[in-house]
């Protein structure tokens, strides 16, 4: 069983905040800070460019790739780490169709995050003659999925209202149909346990400085699977994807298996800060974490529901289809969010209705979600949201 007494403590949590957004940003691991110094002095500063061979940072894409793998349920060798994840979406869902010439049509949902429709309304647009990004309610996903389909695309766990997909069902559904499945783990990896290998999935993506607490900005990571890896084309062919980088031909081959789609220089300082984070995620059963985080959510919705008619449950009250996350919707909500992050419970907004708090074992437990309640209810009662200084947008809600 998981110690998550221990794991609470491996993080840096401000004095006075309770932290309930850790589905758009980790918070800091403890570790971090004197790893990324450690790097930044002993290997930037002492070996200059041979940090490349003597500090292993050429191979770190891999190595975290493989660490991450085992919390999504990938095999190994078939995880790397790099870029952004829009790139990582751009990759695979091209990938995905190149093996599939004779479709033309994505298949994905409107709960799936905006940046990749927009990857794939972006390829659509390149790709022309014909081809077809079609977008159904998710609840019309297995529905839809016909013989035209290329490949289905969606995000596992939909970023609002934390509900769930059921991976398994719909990739052995489309792959019934002939198509290919591409899934965005950004709100599952984890979250919860991922069987990617289990569930047959062709592609997977997701990024590492939400649930993971990589950072902000910390790289992506891609999947894909074995039956793919050594014929899926990157249509992205950056010089660390090629068979042999510091060769310098000027044609590109592709480097063996998962390794093509690596494309630019690894970001070294956040994967270090990554690698940081990961030493807490060995520790961590995904099983127990799971079980946990339904445990604290479903107190987190009772305790708040008992006092807060106003707040409109917008997640599955069952917590086996739903993410790490609860939401309610208030049509008020952003001016609610910004009264309760001034009283030092911080959870985010996402328009046009919608209140987001993520719900993490790793640094919750039944006190703070109790106080967090609290707190909602005190703001909620007194109207507080009400207030001017809370009517004021930021850039980033």
């Amino acid at each position: 069983m998981t110690d998550f007494a221990a794991t609470k403590s491996m993080f840096h949590l401000p004095e006075g905040v309770i932290y309930l957004d850790g589905n758009s940003l980790g918070p800091l691991p403890k570790a971090a800070p004197a790893r990324v110094a450690e790097m930044l002095t002993d290997q930037w500063g002492e070996m200059l460019i041979t940090g490349w061979n003597r500090g292993g940072w050429m191979q770190m894409p891999m190595a975290l790739g493989d660490r991450i793998g085992r919390l999504i349920g990938a095999e190994p060798g078939h995880v790397t780490v790099g870029d952004t994840l829009s790139i990582k979406v751009y990759q695979a869902l091209a990938a995905a169709l190149m093996l599939r010439p004779e479709r033309k049509v994505i298949l994905s949902d409107n709960g799936n995050f905006p940046s990749d429709l927009y990857m794939a309304s972006g390829l659509v647009k390149l790709l022309g003659a014909g081809y077809e990004l079609r977008v159904v309610d998710p609840e019309a996903v297995a529905g839809a999925i016909t013989e035209e389909v290329a490949a289905m695309m969606l995000t596992e766990v939909d970023y609002r209202t934390g509900r769930k997909h059921d991976m398994a069902a719909l990739t052995a559904k489309a792959h019934a149909a002939g198509a290919l499945a591409v899934w965005d783990l950004a709100h599952s990896a984890g979250a919860l346990p991922v069987d990617l290998a289990g569930a047959g999935a062709d592609f997977a993506m997701g990024c590492t400085y939400k649930f993971l607490n990589g950072g902000p900005g910390a790289p992506a990571f891609i999947y894909v699977s074995p039956r793919h890896a050594g014929k899926a084309v990157p249509a992205l062919s950056g010089w660390l994807g090629h068979e042999s980088p510091f060769a310098f031909d000027l044609d590109y081959r592709p480097g063996a298996g998962i390794e093509r789609m690596r494309v630019g220089t690894p970001p070294v300082v956040q994967m270090t800060a990554l690698a940081a984070a990961l030493d807490i995620w060995d520790q961590v059963d995904m099983q127990a974490l799971r079980a946990r985080c339904i445990a604290l959510s479903d107190l987190f919705i009772a305790e708040v529901e008992t006092a807060c008619p106003d707040l409109r449950l917008a997640s599955p009250r069952d917590g086996a289809l739903r993410g790490s996350q609860v939401s309610f919707r208030f049509d008020q909500g952003y001016a609610a969010m910004q009264a309760l992050i001034s009283r030092g419970v911080i959870g985010d907004f996402r328009a046009p209705d919608i209140m987001r708090f993520g719900i993490t074992p790793l640094y919750l437990d039944d006190d703070d979600i109790r106080a967090a309640a609290r707190i909602i209810v005190e703001v909620m009662t007194a109207r507080a949201y009400e207030r001017p200084e809370f009517q004021v947008r930021w850039a980033v809600t």
